[in-house]
């Protein structure tokens, strides 16, 4: 059985005892639920998932979890409306099953793009799966490198923000790093960009690039700052379809940069991303395991590196159970 602490529960009535800790997976990325609790050192809670021919989900636990400290872990990945509702019925299963607390663990965040109303008559739809998870039965939420920080403001639960960026620096600094650039993509990946740099001391980059529509097509358009015999290492949260690493690898090549690398926490890799990120001729792509890559697309990639997460996701799990702070985890 693992630790006990005295918690406060949701509805302000008090204290009361968090019991053993258990561990449970959706069907999103069962590779990473896998290394998790192997790094925790307990198995997979069981549970039966039914899809039936109406496309109808049933969930069922398959061992007592009254009273447990239960974390459950499923991330954003195709189809990823099936894998949301399916989280949602997991966390509702588990509510009723009569759960003590059931922290959602989210290595890459659901709708974590649409943050903002920057249209008319159009929905926050972040928020809106902020507020599904807290109705499911949600206590708690933990997630890595968000699109961006105000998402956490949407929730009314506590909600921790890990961040890919130790691994990242720890793969990139095995080699020599003394002539090294970062690069931010644009201005709304500086902030990710700025951290790794100070992280690494190296100088920043930044790419003034423009984006007209909706259509994913980006334009690169200016380079502030030296990149003129450098490695180059273009950083970001996430790559979507590959165009702005395409466009920003172009635009460095052109500026002169020795070398070009990426380094990247979520790599959705949707629609055209393979073919522009092996055009892109980049000399390492480096990735973690948040989202799960098909092999198709893995075996196919140029100079592809997948970091594990596992252990960081592991580490802030039993920090959360043990009532201690994930932010000198970070530290």
């Amino acid at each position: 059985m693992g630790p006990r602490y005295t918690g406060t529960s949701n509805q302000g009535g008090g204290g009361f005892m968090i019991g053993e800790m258990k561990v449970f997976s959706g069907t999103s990325h069962q590779g990473l639920a896998g290394g998790i609790a192997a790094h925790i050192g307990m198995p997979l809670g069981k549970v039966k998932f039914t899809r039936f021919s109406n496309e109808n989900i049933k969930v069922k636990i398959d061992e007592n979890v009254r009273e447990a400290d239960v974390f459950v872990i499923q991330s954003s990945c195709p189809p990823v409306s099936d894998n949301l509702l399916e989280l949602l019925i997991l966390i509702d299963a588990l509510k009723f099953a009569s759960a003590a607390r059931i922290t959602a663990v989210l290595p890459y965040f659901p709708y974590a793009r649409s943050d903002k109303k920057d249209e008319a008559r159009i929905s926050i739809t972040a928020r809106l799966v902020a507020d599904l998870l807290q109705t499911a039965g949600a206590d708690r939420v933990l997630t890595m490198t968000l699109h961006a920080p105000q998402i956490l403001g949407f929730f009314r639960i506590p909600a921790d923000q890990i961040f890919a960026t130790p691994i990242q620096a720890q793969h990139f600094r095995r080699t020599d790093i003394s002539n090294s650039v970062v690069v931010a993509t644009d201005a709304g990946a500086a902030k990710f960009a700025g951290h790794f740099a100070k992280r690494l001391g190296l100088p920043l980059a930044l790419i003034d690039k423009r984006r007209s529509d909706d259509s994913e097509k980006a334009q690169s358009v200016a380079l502030i700052g030296e990149v003129k015999g450098m490695d180059a290492i273009i950083y970001d949260d996430e790559i979507a379809t590959g165009g702005s690493i395409s466009e920003a690898s172009r635009m460095l090549r052109q500026f002169g940069a020795r070398k070009v690398s990426v380094g990247v926490t979520h790599p959705v890799f949707s629609g055209p991303a393979v073919e522009r990120l092996n055009e892109a001729d980049l000399d390492e792509l480096v990735v973690t395991d948040t989202i799960p890559i098909p092999e198709a697309k893995a075996s196919v990639i140029k100079n592809l590196k997948i970091l594990s997460t596992a252990a960081m996701f592991g580490d802030a799990i039993l920090r959360i159970h043990g009532g201690r702070s994930i932010s000198e985890m970070m530290d």
